[in-house]
């Protein structure tokens, strides 16, 4: 097997909408695997571009950061694609329900729970505020972090919408992600990489 477990990122593009809204957005799409397995973060827009990404790997899973439909949009079409389950927080079960009202999460990610792929472990932190149920993947052995919507390069991600909280998303991203080593590289749902160092001064203190 080879064995370099790595990060590839794939760019989709479409709409987000929520609560009588709708933006085009690009998002992120993370690929972690190496030559021979993945695991999908955060199935976005494009199911067949993101197939054509795994160019024949088995997917291990595709874990969803939370619920909002600019995430999981195409994660339905793509669990068919791969066989892959496609794994949940609870907490934004009713928020998946508005995108695909037929169809349930094969699995549901928990804080602590860790998901293995290409021989390394990635850890879930339940990380509540966008959504109640929020997640991000730390990769230690990347140096890496998925934060989705969570924490991006400036700062906290957005709340103010429905299923959303401004202090609970700081109080999360400080006394959960800004407590992992300064050099870890954030892998955001939209936009650019940014530091866990760089952020520390982006989140307000109590």
């Amino acid at each position: 097997m080879s064995r370099r477990a790595r990060v590839q990122r794939v760019v989709t593009s479409g709409t987000f909408s929520l609560d009588g809204e709708t933006f085009d957005v690009d998002n992120n799409v993370w690929l972690v695997g190496d030559d021979d397995e993945v695991l999908i973060v955060d199935a976005a827009h494009d199911a067949r571009a993101i197939h054509q990404a795994v160019a024949g790997r088995h997917v291990t899973a595709i874990v969803c950061t939370h619920a909002h439909d600019d995430h999981i949009d195409a994660a339905a079409e793509l669990s068919v694609l791969t066989g892959a389950p496609v794994l949940l927080h609870p907490d934004d079960h009713e928020l998946w329900s508005h995108t695909h009202p037929a169809r349930k999460p094969d699995g549901e990610l928990s804080d602590g729970r860790i998901l293995t792929v290409a021989g390394i472990e990635l850890r879930v932190i339940h990380n509540p505020g966008h959504t109640w149920g929020s997640c991000s993947l730390h990769a230690p052995a990347l140096n890496a972090v998925f934060t989705g919507d969570t924490l991006f390069h400036g700062g906290p991600g957005a709340t103010g919408r429905s299923y959303s909280d401004r202090p609970t998303i700081e109080a999360s991203i400080r006394n959960r992600l800004l407590t992992l080593p300064g050099d870890t590289t954030v892998h955001t749902g939209h936009g650019q990489d940014t530091t866990i160092a760089a952020e520390r001064p982006c989140v307000p203190t109590p």
